[in-house]
């Protein structure tokens, strides 16, 4: 299942730039457990599914999981041996502009221990550096 959005105000947006930490979505609010970003980037809808699969196959049905990022910025890309020039290409796939400190995933209802593994499986899948933290 691709996550993107049902309707959106303009179909292409600029590239613009990803500054600053994040501001909000920088602690954990549902659960117990979470995945923090560490580093700036954009998280794919692809690669964010990946991660809910690697985390929810391991758990067996086991706790719950909030997903905590949304991918609402599309992506264009030009078709393959394409001249330079005639407009910008079509939307290809959707990012979510992720910052430093914004949390990704969070977990509640297993130990910390499986916590750890569930997540570990699914920093494997994120294209940028992340922590796990616990709440306090």
């Amino acid at each position: 299942m691709a996550y993107l959005p049902s309707r959106t105000k303009y179909r292409k947006v600029h590239k613009g730039r990803n500054r600053g930490n994040a501001k909000r979505g920088d602690y954990i609010a549902f659960g117990e457990f979470a995945i923090q970003a560490l580093a700036r980037g954009g998280m794919t809808s692809n690669q964010i599914e990946a991660s809910r699969v690697a985390v929810t196959r391991y758990l067996k049905r086991k706790g719950k999981l909030w997903i905590r990022v949304f991918p609402q910025k599309p992506i264009t890309k030009k078709p393959a041996e394409t001249r330079m020039g005639k407009g910008k290409g079509a939307v290809d796939h959707w990012v979510a502009v992720v910052k430093p400190g914004a949390i990704l995933f969070e977990l509640a209802g297993t130990s910390a221990t499986i916590a750890r593994e569930a997540f570990a499986r699914a920093d494997a899948k994120i294209p940028f550096r992340c922590r796990f933290i616990s709440r306090d």
